[in-house]
């Protein structure tokens, strides 16, 4: 989400698929700190699992879920990520109102997206759209912009205060559940600001205490994205090239991601807080893979 009158990153730089960084930032946050560092910030028991049993019964916790007739918004919907979290969301028919919340009204011609609901909002001033975070059980946050394309202070302010705002009404709102979708290695105290940023709004979304607060931490999103990127075909490429384990431990389709935040969505839980990591995320998003005869 590009902002007006804000600094422009320097040219040269190339996006990494889906996550809010360049190839030249993904390599510094590598050095930034490791996977063991990230592991020890990480209290085990806020950090997610998927087992066998709830594998197996997950159609039958889908239908327990669609019973509930909850509703439903997405943050980003524009984005790679939430436009394939809203697609999977309405062919799952998981929720009886799903709503997108967002700076401008989407063009959605299929048949299959006739009910959903769209509040635009101007995130500058998110308090006078308090009306449109009310009443939805479930909220999803997808929202997310780069450096090169908003500069570090747009940067900044979209992932970070939008997301944060947001959050705020949501919860005034009367949501129980938020899904945040955050970065491997997010750590408040890191060097690099966008893992940096990723940490703080972590952490201060769980001050805002939820019913339950789900953090999804994926690697490298790999997609298909509509827009034309230069860089992120040869990306995509680079890491289809890998042994699948390496690959499996630094990145991610962006749909695998997307089905673990439903699969993890209708699964009960009497954790607050939940840390789902990569390789957590590729085991719960195929989990379907594993029911297929």
């Amino acid at each position: 989400m590009p902002l007006r009158g804000l600094p422009r990153a320097a040219s040269g730089q190339e996006k990494v698929p889906g996550m809010g960084t360049t190839l030249e930032d993904a390599a510094e946050a590598r050095s930034a700190r490791s996977d063991t560092e990230e592991d020890h910030l990480t209290p085990e028991s806020d950090i997610c699992t998927a087992s066998m049993a709830e594998t197996e019964s997950l159609p039958k916790l889908r239908e327990d879920f669609r019973m509930q007739n909850k509703s439903v918004f997405i943050l980003g919907a524009s984005g790679e990520t939430g436009r394939v979290l809203l697609k999977e969301i309405l062919e799952q028919g998981l929720f009886s109102k799903v709503t997108l919340i967002g700076r401008r009204k989407l063009t959605l011609d299929e048949e299959a997206y006739k009910n959903v609901n769209q509040e635009v909002v101007d995130f500058e001033k998110l308090d006078d759209y308090a009306s449109a975070f009310q009443g939805h059980d479930v909220g999803f946050c997808c929202l997310g912009t780069t450096r090169k394309k908003a500069g570090a202070e747009g940067f900044v302010r979209v992932d970070r205060d939008y997301v944060l705002k947001s959050a705020e009404l949501a919860k005034s709102g009367g949501c129980k559940h938020f899904n945040l979708l955050s970065s491997k290695g997010a750590d408040k105290s890191s060097n690099f600001l966008y893992l940096q940023v990723k940490g703080e709004v972590e952490a201060r979304v769980e001050e805002l205490k939820f019913d339950r607060y789900s953090i999804f931490r994926p690697g490298v999103l790999l997609c298909d994205r509509q827009e034309s990127r230069p860089g992120e075909w040869l990306v995509r490429k680079f890491f289809g090239s890998l042994p699948e384990s390496w690959a499996s431990g630094h990145s991610v389709p962006v749909i695998t991601v997307v089905r673990a935040m439903l699969n993890n969505a209708v699964r009960p839980s009497d954790k607050k807080k939940e840390l789902l990591d990569n390789k957590v995320i590729h085991d719960l998003g195929k989990a379907d893979d594993s029911l297929k005869p």
